[in-house]
């Protein structure tokens, strides 16, 4: 399944990405006020939503991945987490603040997939409600790979290793980047457990997804190229920061 984090890759994930960074957790605190209904939608296991619980805030957390909850609820177990694609979630509430993080919104690498997504978000948000995602930008373009190459290699408990080989090509017409990914757990060499990853990414040029927040019912949008709210201007930088709002008209 394309992006589908199964139980290799969550552990891989983990070794790489057990923690937020101070800067980019900063970025998404900063819109979260007391008293707010907010909504982590591929939460993941937990790196984001975890510090918001741990300050207090009112959060609910969507992802598909059983096995990346599983991580999550065993770090908190008291997290408000529901396993289900993000448009199949029904939530008994509309939110205040809704945020995506670490470019996750260019998994979607349909553009009709990502319209539907941002809609069904949309929807789920109050008149006014706050959007704040990021994605890749075309600046994030790797070179084709020839072969699959070694991209890390995790410790693991009773003498194991867990690596990771990705093979990377890019598509210029779709503008999406493939990176599938072979996992294996070994021990002395001997593999024990293998996994693999259809990791595809929507990499955006400026003014692409400025026009599909447009659509599907966003107003007030800004356009970051870094954290600290450097004002983008152009597809220079390997990253977009949106910041929106939920406009009265309902997608």
């Amino acid at each position: 399944m394309k992006n589908y984090y199964g139980s290799l890759c969550t552990e891989m994930y983990e070794f790489l990405h057990c923690h937020a960074s101070e800067e980019e957790l900063a970025f998404y605190l900063s819109y979260a006020k007391e008293g707010m209904r907010i909504l982590e939608p591929l939460c993941g296991s937990g790196r984001f939503l975890i510090p918001f619980m741990q300050r207090g805030f009112d959060i609910q957390g969507v992802d598909s991945s059983r096995e990346m909850l599983e991580k999550l609820r065993r770090k908190a177990p008291d997290a408000h987490v529901v396993q289900c694609d993000i448009m199949s979630y029904r939530p008994s509430v509309l939110f205040d603040y809704a945020f995506v993080a670490s470019s996750s919104m260019s998994l979607f690498t349909e553009v009709a997939t990502c319209r539907s997504v941002l809609a069904t978000i949309r929807r789920m948000l109050k008149p006014d409600g706050i959007l704040v995602f990021g994605v890749d930008t075309v600046a994030c373009k790797h070179e084709d790979d020839a072969d699959y190459r070694l991209i890390a290699i995790a410790p693991m408990p009773e003498s194991r290793v867990l690596t990771l080989r990705s093979r990377n090509r890019y598509e210029k017409e779709t503008q999406t980047q493939f990176s599938p990914g072979l996992y294996e757990l070994k021990k002395e060499d001997k593999v024990l457990q293998s996994e693999t990853m259809d990791f595809q990414t929507h990499l955006y040029r400026f003014g692409e997804m400025e026009n599909l927040l447009a659509d599907t019912g966003f107003s007030d949008v800004k356009t970051y190229r870094s954290f600290s709210k450097e004002k983008a201007v152009d597809s220079v930088g390997e990253m977009f920061l949106f910041e929106c709002r939920a406009s009265a008209r309902r997608a």
